[in-house]
């Protein structure tokens, strides 16, 4: 038993009150996903390739997608365990060291000398 509601699933209709089995079904398989694919790409191709690059790469187009989520469905309910993967450590870092007293006052002093010689010549 997992306690929820029907209300909180896409397919509820409010002035009905019941379940559209059919749209929840739609929206479990990617079905809209799919339509905004379709969409996209009739209408602006641009955006399409820059929203679906990953799925263009791939060689996956719209009217794959349910059976895509098919595969993946029964890839997860044959071993539901998590595998991790090998995350690869960011290595910028934007946040400065922080400055002793001693430091901050040599840099001062550095280019307040550096001001003065400019202004010499």
């Amino acid at each position: 038993d997992i306690p929820h509601s029907d209300k909180r699933f896409a397919g509820y209709s409010k002035e009905e009150k019941c379940l559209n089995a059919d749209i929840h079904r739609k929206y479990i398989f990617g079905g809209h996903v799919a339509d905004y694919m379709k969409m996209l790409r009739e209408e602006e191709p641009e955006k399409y390739q820059s929203h679906f690059s990953k799925f263009v790469e791939a060689g996956v187009e719209p009217e794959d997608l349910e059976s895509l989520y098919k595969k993946v469905h029964e890839g997860i309910r044959a071993d539901p365990s998590i595998k991790y993967t090998e995350k690869h450590p960011c290595k910028k870092s934007y946040k400065m060291k922080k400055l002793s007293y001693e430091q901050r006052r040599e840099n001062l002093i550095a280019r307040l000398n550096a001001l003065n010689e400019e202004a010499d010549e």
